[in-house]
């Protein structure tokens, strides 16, 4: 235990050798002397804490003392005690609190009160010590706190600068392979050449599946994820998923069968994107990690309260199992039931993470059933207001992108593979362009000639798309500031799109892009201008 050091000031010796007997114990430190000046040395050197101060005293009494000790800041938390034998009247004792003393002893000295007192006073500055120790671990915990937020916060924004970097970096040359092989697919090609075409376009969409789940998961875990609820044909999207998946089963001689509730509603509330993304990714392991027999999705209704229905959705398979002790595991992100998993089947181990949290997101119950060796069931069961099974359903279909009339564009793009096919869109739709490869180049054409519409890749060497753009709105080609621009971005987060929109870009179109989405913004926004 740390000791308490006590300062003893009287003018007579025989008063000091009386109280350090009094006091004298194994937790304190008796300091004295008989002489004013050398206590006000002593307090300053030393960290006393109680001192017991005779009140009569030569040269210097024991009022100025305390004074002195309490207007100089080192020595102000001493907690004085005044010794004294002169009156007990009630002005003394005033007088000597006003000073700055905490109590009063009374000579002869009892020693039973001393010691009480004394105690008292020893236990009081032990709990302030504690306190104080207290204050300055929480504050330095505060700091600790404040250090690791602005990390979090500094590695969230590494994390987020990353995955734009990352997204537009591989999206781009992706969006350039889509594109050629969609482009391929129009020409003459042999049974063999389309069969290749077909590879390719399946390969370059499962890389794009891997960087959508980690952007997805990115999103989740930075609460910027929405579900975005809207008319739905439950189980036209369960057949457009299961179609989508009968090649990779027949591939493997399985079964896909489907199991649906006549109950089921025709149209209902739901976010059919990211059902289709549960769905895909349950039915899609089943495929994977069966090796013979069957996959099945069943669909029913389970419960009705007034015009909401609760829907269970299972996905059944023959497959390998999952042992207990890794049942909690496969729903962590990157991480699959064991290595020997990850080595024969392959797969990042972001697909049921990803469905466990879009399932909490709709308000959904994710669960699994799975005896090792003998199969697995995955059930997502949600709850879906019902819409009127009356109303009109558009007719399917993909309709012809017709060539444009007197359209003229500007494009900004400075990789080769992009500007190459966006040429021979742009071509194909009979629209008249030039093809700059950066902002500085694209301000530059733009004083030169008219143009209809502006086409900005975001990222761009000299000058970028975004710095271009707020050029443009500024004013730095005159009479130019209002032309329709929309970018084309790898970046897919939300603060991305909205970074571009702030800029001043009328709209942004996400790599890979669809031709039908550009076909439609070209219409919309050169029809405006």
């Amino acid at each position: 235990m740390e000791k308490i050091n006590i300062l003893i000031v009287d003018d007579r010796p025989e008063n000091i050798i009386a109280l350090e007997a009094l006091l004298d114990r194994e937790d304190v430190n008796i300091i004295s002397t008989t002489l004013p000046n050398e206590a006000l040395r002593l307090s300053w050197e030393m960290d006393i804490s109680i001192a017991l101060v005779d009140v009569q005293m030569p040269e210097m009494d024991g009022f100025e003392l305390v004074e002195i000790l309490k207007s100089n800041p080192r020595t102000k938390d001493i907690l004085i005690i005044f010794v004294t034998a002169i009156s007990t009247e009630t002005k003394y004792a005033v007088k000597g609190l006003n000073t700055g003393a905490v109590d009063y002893l009374y000579k002869p000295l009892n020693p039973f009160v001393t010691s009480a007192k004394v105690d008292s006073f020893i236990q009081f500055v032990r709990n302030q010590r504690d306190i104080k120790k207290k204050n300055e671990e929480l504050q330095a915990y505060q700091k600790k706190l404040i250090q690791a937020k602005e990390e979090a916060e500094q590695g969230k924004r590494i994390k987020e600068n990353f995955l734009a970097n990352m997204s537009h970096e591989i999206r781009t040359p992706i969006n350039g392979i889509i594109g050629i092989a969609n482009l391929l697919n129009s020409t003459s090609l042999t049974e063999e050449q389309k069969e290749m075409v077909n590879l390719l376009e399946i390969s370059s969409n499962s890389l794009l599946g891997v960087i959508n789940d980690i952007l997805d998961l990115s999103k989740i875990e930075a609460g910027k994820f929405k579900i975005n609820r809207a008319e739905t044909d439950l189980l036209k999207n369960c057949n457009a998923v299961v179609n989508l998946l009968k090649i990779h089963a027949k591939e493997k001689s399985l079964e896909l069968l489907t199991d649906y509730d006549q109950n089921i509603p025709t149209l209902v509330m739901a976010d059919s994107l990211r059902l289709n993304q549960i769905l895909m990714n349950l039915i899609g392991n089943a495929i994977k990690f069966t090796q013979h027999g069957q996959v099945a999705l069943k669909v029913e209704v389970i419960d009705k309260k007034g015009n909401n229905v609760q829907v269970k959705f299972s996905v059944s398979d023959t497959g390998i199992g999952i042992a207990k002790e890794n049942i909690e595991k496969i729903f962590e992100t990157f991480e699959q039931a064991d290595e020997q998993t990850t080595i024969k089947f392959g797969g990042t181990g972001l697909g049921l993470s990803i469905v466990k949290n879009l399932a909490k997101l709709k308000g959904g119950i994710l669960e699994v059933f799975s005896e090792e060796n003998k199969g697995s069931t995955f059930c997502f069961t949600n709850w879906y207001e019902v819409l009127s099974n009356d109303a009109q359903e558009k007719p399917a279909g993909q309709t012809k992108l017709l060539p444009f009339e007197n359209v003229s564009i500007l494009v900004a793009e400075d990789n080769p593979i992009n500007a190459f096919l966006i040429k021979k869109i742009l071509k194909d739709w009979n629209i008249s362009f030039d093809l700059v490869e950066n902002g500085r180049e694209a301000l530059e054409q733009l004083k030169e000639k008219d143009y209809d519409l502006v086409l900005m890749d975001t990222f761009m060497p000299v000058m970028n798309g975004l710095d271009a753009i707020k050029l443009i709105r500024d004013g730095y080609v005159s009479g130019k500031e209002q032309i329709p621009v929309i970018t084309f971005s790898a970046a897919v987060l939300e603060d991305d799109k909205r970074t571009a929109i702030n800029a001043g870009a009328n709209d942004v179109i996400s790599k890979p892009f669809e031709l039908d989405v550009l076909h439609r913004k070209i219409t919309l926004y050169a029809a405006k201008n």
